[in-house]
């Protein structure tokens, strides 16, 4: 769990390849709800890949870990780490916040998992279907 003190409490179990999602048509991560500013920790040890500002995730950051997958957290309020460097799991990455198309909404904290190595076995008929292949669940991964 990427954010500080969240249980199971602070995100909808459902909200995984949620349809309909706005502009992204289908929500391919789930949304972990807290205080603005609570602290965000990654998930996995790894290499910071990205850490800044885009329109639609905010401020956000994105580490490379184990199994080529990237960890996406976006919307964050502040950053706290910094392009190619390593974070260990459970290093501070940032704050939860409001950034990006959140803006106006409940704080939060946006986390994604993206294999660079295609799943083809996870392909199905759901609209979007096919970029199963590339999103994990990170419920699934969670810690509660």
């Amino acid at each position: 769990m990427p954010v500080k003190d969240a249980t199971k409490h602070d995100y909808n179990a459902d909200s995984f390849w949620y349809y309909p999602w706005g502009k992204s048509v289908t929500h391919k991560g789930v949304d972990v709800f807290a205080k603005k500013r609570t602290s965000i920790y990654s998930a996995t040890n790894g290499l910071v890949l990205f850490s800044g500002e885009v329109p639609i995730g905010g401020k956000i950051v994105l580490v490379l870990g184990p199994k080529w997958r990237l960890h996406y957290y976006a919307h964050l309020n502040d950053l706290n780490t910094s392009l190619l460097s390593f974070v260990s799991k459970k290093s501070k990455i940032g704050t939860v916040g409001t950034t990006g198309n959140a803006a106006g909404k409940t704080p939060h904290l946006h986390y994604s998992i993206v294999t660079i190595i295609p799943y083809f076995w996870r392909i199905d008929s759901d609209k979007q279907g096919w970029k199963k292949m590339f999103y994990l669940n990170p419920i699934e991964y969670f810690e509660n």
